[in-house]
């Protein structure tokens, strides 16, 4: 399952939300991926997420594949849009 999502958090280029970003996609049984211009990262992996740059206005798209694959998308989305 795929999704676009505008980013609409604040101060999301800080450390604070990146790892609390990690420490919710790592509660998935499912691989996540967020898709951002012609980069992909693993949302579990804190390197790979302060990689991306998130700020408000962002388009990414939040990749899941797994069992519980629409639950991670979900929970993403609404994590990045609040």
């Amino acid at each position: 399952m795929q999704k676009d999502v505008v980013v609409q958090m604040s101060d999301s280029t800080e450390a604070t939300p990146i790892a609390h970003l990690v420490q919710l996609a790592n509660q998935f049984k499912s691989q996540v991926y967020f898709e951002m211009d012609d980069k992909k990262v693993n949302a579990k992996s804190i390197m790979g997420m302060m990689s991306l740059v998130l700020s408000a206005g962002s388009h990414v798209t939040v990749v899941a594949e797994g069992q519980d694959e629409d639950e991670a998308v979900d929970a993403l989305e609404k994590f990045l849009t609040a």
